[in-house]
């Protein structure tokens, strides 16, 4: 029985910590919903401050009071410890003490014992016995001890008045505060509320908006000078991938519409005619060739943009390299010569099938660009740890003020984009992704007119073998048909 009868005795605490919870659970809903203006919260959070000193300013003067109440009974305490009562029942007058608020007389020694501890307790006791009418202190002296009485009214009186002077300025402070907030809106918030008015209108379509930061200072000038810096850099990011996005389109559509013009004339009457039936597979299969080595580029430039691209270093003979790259271009182009100069002993440490695709890719860009029958030159020698190629050709070259953007995503040089040459303006980009990618440096010279260098330097081993990643290369059957159809 001793059980149910706690719990009864129990259910009235559960089910007024029930009804707290609840209540503490709904103040909070309730308060979380009200959304009180930025400058109203601030001029609460400046008042509360106001009230936080106020309270330390008061805890400061009770503190100063105590200590002059201290240093004013020591110094009577000083005068008169030499000096004996002028009164009966042992008390001094008013001419020895000097101060009106101050009575003292001699009393009794304290009872034996520890004596220093039995006089800190009696002064303690005798401090607060009449507190806070009276003050009173023990002070020991060789003819007993000394009992001082000070009376606290005008000490309470001084302090009220100075206590009121607080409260009133802190009040006065607040008001004023509260009532001026508009310049403190006009000030400090309108920046922040321009960012976020701004920042609201914000898309695609105006992207080039900045923030105004003529009326902003110190931190909000920083903060806005930061904001229109990432702008800048995310109008830039937006611009290139829509240009990229815009290029790739354009290539793709060319021959994606020579394979549907093809496919329409076979469907018509072109399977029944073996020449253009011939002419029809061999367009279609350049131009499928085509779109493959172009998305292959362009999943190449994913990879490096996702940061995913990977390489396997290994250590290989550059040199030999080199006499692969130019016996495959001899095999390509026979009507082009191709010549090793210099041809010095180099190792090298890169993920070959990369370092291989760059060759491969400016010995195409030299090929395409040189009359038929030129001299295209590889050459090789050695530094440091590592080595340097050069790609050399005798072609159109590039004029000076396009040179700084050849290697940019599908841009290729008004006399390359009106010749027959072909190519979509990625492997220029591409080679110096994979050079970059081994720390490396690429250099071009060249001149309109007398031919193009490349110089390409790839450092020692620095880095790690990482796992491979799929390359894509240009397709030597789709150079060879190409070169074919120009010689036809």
């Amino acid at each position: 029985m001793k059980k149910p009868a706690e719990k009864t005795e129990n259910e009235p605490l559960q089910g007024f910590n029930r009804l707290s919870e609840n209540t503490h659970r709904k103040v909070l809903a309730a308060g979380s919903h009200v959304r009180l203006s930025l400058t109203l919260r601030i001029a609460a959070h400046y008042c509360v401050q106001l009230m936080r000193s106020f309270l330390l300013a008061v805890l400061i003067l009770a503190l100063g009071t105590g200590v002059s109440v201290l240093f004013e009974m020591h110094e009577v305490s000083g005068r008169l410890a030499g000096q004996a009562p002028d009164l009966p029942d042992a008390a001094y007058s008013q001419a020895l003490i000097q101060d009106t608020r101050v009575s003292a007389w001699r009393g009794v020694a304290p009872e034996a014992g520890t004596a220093e501890e039995t006089l800190w307790k009696q002064r303690v006791k005798a401090l607060f016995r009449e507190f806070p009418a009276r003050a009173v202190w023990i002070t020991e002296t060789p003819d007993g001890p000394l009992f001082l009485q000070l009376n606290l009214h005008t000490v309470w009186r001084n302090a009220l008045f100075l206590l009121a002077a607080f409260v009133l300025a802190d009040i006065v402070r607040m008001l004023y505060f509260l009532r001026h907030r508009h310049r403190l809106d006009k000030r400090v918030l309108a920046p922040i509320r321009d960012m976020t008015e701004m920042a609201q209108t914000l898309s695609a379509a105006n992207l080039s908006n900045r923030l105004n930061v003529a009326g902003t200072k110190n931190e909000l000038k920083d903060l806005a000078v930061v904001i229109n810096s990432m702008l800048d850099r995310i109008e830039r990011s937006y611009n290139s991938q829509k240009q990229f996005v815009s290029d790739a389109s354009h290539e793709l559509r060319t021959p994606i519409a020579v394979i549907q013009g093809y496919a329409d004339m076979l469907r018509r009457w072109g399977k029944d005619d073996p020449e253009v039936l011939e002419e029809s597979l061999e367009a279609i299969s350049q131009e499928t060739h085509g779109m493959k080595d172009l998305v292959e580029s362009l999943l190449f430039l994913a990879r490096h943009d996702k940061k995913t691209l990977m390489m396997e270093k290994t250590s290989f003979d550059a040199l030999e390299l080199a006499r692969e790259v130019q016996r495959e271009a001899a095999m390509v182009t026979p009507a082009d010569t191709f010549t090793l100069d210099p041809e010095e002993p180099a190792s090298l440490t890169a993920d070959r099938g990369m370092v291989k695709q760059v060759l491969r890719i400016l010995v195409d860009n030299a090929v395409k660009y040189s009359p038929e029958g030129s001299e295209i030159t590889l050459g090789v020698r050695p530094a440091g740890g590592g080595c340097i190629y050069l790609v050399r050709d005798r072609g159109i070259g590039i004029p000076q003020d396009e040179l700084p953007k050849i290697f940019e995503r599908f841009y290729r040089a008004d006399a390359a984009r009106h010749s027959e040459t072909g190519g979509h303006g990625l492997g220029l980009s591409i080679a110096r992704i994979i050079v970059v990618s081994h720390g490396g440096k690429i250099r071009v010279r060249s001149k309109p007119g007398e031919g193009t260098t490349f110089e390409i330097e790839f450092p020692g081993p620095s880095a790690p073998a990482v796992q491979p990643a799929q390359q894509p290369a240009p397709n030597p059957r789709r150079r060879l048909s190409r070169k074919k159809k120009k010689a036809a």
